[in-house]
């Protein structure tokens, strides 16, 4: 089954052709940093005006580059939500006109499930359910228990800001370019992660709920005062890094304490960070239990999650592209559209 997947929940225009849920035939994705650089931030307004300009061009590369036709497709795969609006709105017009004109099944995929899926890319070895997934990115931080491809229920999240989020604020403080994430993640690799004793946020008793607005703020209040302002950017990046993986680190320790899982799926943007990979390796190796990750071009957003998703949920997410809208708010549990 070959499926067209387009995604464009945020700043990323891209598309990808999947066979069966696994094969990554092509995979296209063009960032618009240089857009919003500037500005520190993503502005909606530009990014749904570079997917009108360019998502077009995507489609014929992604299949070009596959060496398909359009008639060859069995079906189109989107992102429906959540994301930003605008954003969203041109892919899901493009995906309903291509799936009509083609007579082809339009099947609508929530954003946060193409990430676990993510992991099901370019490998040959399957994942056993139930599983625990991870999920952590600039908008969202989850911890997910995977009981089928439609049977996905979070258990905990986060109550303020995001890891990837914290992460982006963080790098900011210290001066660091846009986007700030991948930036600090290298810039720690330099530092000492004990030089600093920031907060580890502790939750309620019985819940896996995570916060990291009080860690972000702990750091600017130290570079603000006198010793932080003799500090070194490398050991306060490292310090601030080592916070964030403890508290995941903590939670997932706890998921697999108060339930039965088969393995550890770690995805999303923050995914891609190599100090998180390699806790959560050297977690699941000390506890013998899989772990799997997927590659970094896979860990942020990217139309081949969303095709991998739209593969394994096929039977619940086929809708009418003569009605099918895009939701920026759309709720995790929800799944046919």
């Amino acid at each position: 089954m070959l499926l067209l997947g387009i995604e464009t929940s945020c700043d990323d225009t891209a598309t990808a052709i999947v066979r069966d849920g696994r094969t990554v035939l092509s995979s296209v994705s063009t960032n618009q940093d240089e857009f919003h650089a500037k500005y520190g931030g993503i502005v909606p307004e530009i990014a749904s005006r570079q997917h009108v300009a360019l998502l077009s061009a995507a489609v014929d590369d992604a299949v070009g580059r596959a060496n398909l036709t359009l008639d060859a497709i069995d079906g189109i795969a989107v992102t429906r939500g959540p994301g930003l609006i605008g954003s969203l709105v041109v892919g899901v017009a493009a995906a309903k006109a291509l799936a009509f004109a083609l007579e082809k099944p339009l099947y609508a995929v929530n954003h946060l499930h193409g990430h676990i899926f993510a992991a099901f890319l370019d490998r040959d070895e399957p994942i056993p359910f139930p599983f625990l997934a991870l999920l952590v990115s600039g908008g969202h931080s989850q911890l997910v228990d995977v009981r089928s491809p439609i049977d996905l229920h979070v258990i905990g999240r986060t109550r303020d800001d995001a890891a990837g989020e914290a992460y982006d604020k963080t790098a900011r403080l210290l001066g660091l370019g846009y986007p700030g994430g991948p930036q600090l993640d290298r810039l720690a690799r330099e530092g000492n992660p004990k030089a600093h004793a920031f907060p580890r946020h502790r939750p309620d008793p019985g819940t896996l709920d995570l916060s990291f607005s009080g860690l972000k703020t702990s750091v600017r209040y130290f570079l603000e005062s006198d010793e932080g302002k003799l500090a070194k950017r490398e050991d306060v990046a490292a310090s601030f890094q080592a916070a964030v993986v403890d508290v995941l680190l903590a939670r997932v320790s706890r998921a697999f304490e108060g339930g039965k899982y088969n393995a550890v799926v770690l995805s999303g943007g923050v995914a891609a960070n190599s100090a998180l990979q390699g806790a959560i390796r050297e977690w699941s190796q000390r506890n013998s239990i899989p772990a799997f990750i997927p590659p970094p071009k896979y860990c942020t957003d990217n139309a081949a999650m969303i095709a991998a998703a739209a593969y394994f949920q096929r039977d619940v997410v086929d809708v009418d592209p003569l009605t099918l809208s895009a939701d920026p708010n759309l709720p995790f549990e929800i799944i046919a559209a």
